[in-house]
């Protein structure tokens, strides 16, 4: 089994980056990430304002995946994430939803062992374990790794998670995937600015499919499909997202537009995975087994 390492990264996605991993169609591979300050930040006497942060967010990669193709559909299955022995959260001004709140930079180094993030005497956190940045070339445009958007990237959704499966739009031959920023624990919003940030090991696994298109990412977990969009106004991030499911459920149950969209409103839930970057990103969740959904 391949394993790539962490020091092959990109700063941002488009189509002229030149591939540094190959994959064949459905393989099984390990990646190995830094955590999202590329591992500058040791101990806790260094600051956030102490690193260099336009190396910040670097992806893993480009991974080319052969077989893929433009208007394919890249499923990426995250199989398996094992963390470093230690995480970190910082603080610093303006940094998250109340981040006019904070007047010194502020950081806190969290042990990771035993299944649990060991956040302060009698606060122990159960590990759930989620990918922040992963992505594919975009249609068009040079995109940083900390910006989400229509190819995924840093979408700080907490569903992306051991068991899960993304749905990527290629865009590129190849589909030059890219993947990092790791988190031990975080919370839909990410509100502080951060999760617990942690360098890993992730096991995954890529299927090419053919003969389907995506507009945006979507993700399947054991029990809801979801659909992602991110964008910088909430209400044109909630309509992508909304929009695609209604799309999705017409597909999959072959109802007309306006029953899709009471459905929609009858059983599924729109979600916020994070408001903390240049653009937000939303989800929409279908419960699977109560509306016979499954796959894309």
């Amino acid at each position: 089994m391949q394993v790539f390492a962490k020091d092959k990264v990109i700063f941002s996605f488009n189509q002229t980056n030149k591939p540094v991993y190959f994959v064949d169609d459905g393989e099984i591979f390990t990646v190995e990430t830094d955590d999202c300050y590329s591992g500058q930040i040791k101990n806790e006497t260094i600051k956030r304002p102490d690193i260099d942060i336009s190396i910040m967010d670097c992806s893993v990669g480009p991974i080319y995946v052969n077989g893929a193709e433009p208007d394919d559909v890249l499923c990426v299955e995250i199989l398996k994430i094992d963390f470093a022995p230690q995480g970190v959260m910082v603080t610093s001004k303006g940094l998250g939803v109340l981040g006019e709140k904070i007047t010194e930079p502020n950081t806190k180094i969290i042990p990771i062992s035993g299944g649990y993030a060991h956040f302060a005497p009698g606060i122990d956190l159960p590990l759930t374990p989620m990918m922040g940045v992963i992505g594919v070339a975009p249609r068009s445009g040079d995109i940083h790794c900390a910006v989400p958007g229509d190819h995924g990237s840093n979408m700080d959704t907490k569903i992306i998670t051991v068991g899960s499966k993304v749905y990527l739009p290629v865009a590129v031959k190849g589909a030059l995937l890219a993947v990092g920023d790791l988190h031990a624990c975080m919370g839909d919003g990410e509100l502080s600015g951060t999760g617990i940030e942690t360098a890993g090991k992730i096991l995954m696994k890529v299927t090419v499919l053919k003969g389907t298109r995506l507009e945006r990412p979507m993700v399947e977990t054991a029990d809801s499909m979801y659909t992602i969009a991110s964008a910088a106004d909430f209400k044109e991030g909630v309509h992508a997202a909304v929009e695609d499911m209604v799309n999705y459920l017409m597909k999959k149950t072959g109802l007309s537009f306006p029953d899709a969209y009471r459905l929609l409103s009858a059983t599924c839930d729109i979600q916020v995975s994070q408001v903390v970057n240049d653009l937000h990103t939303f989800r929409v969740r279908a419960p699977k087994a109560l509306l016979h959904l499954g796959g894309i």
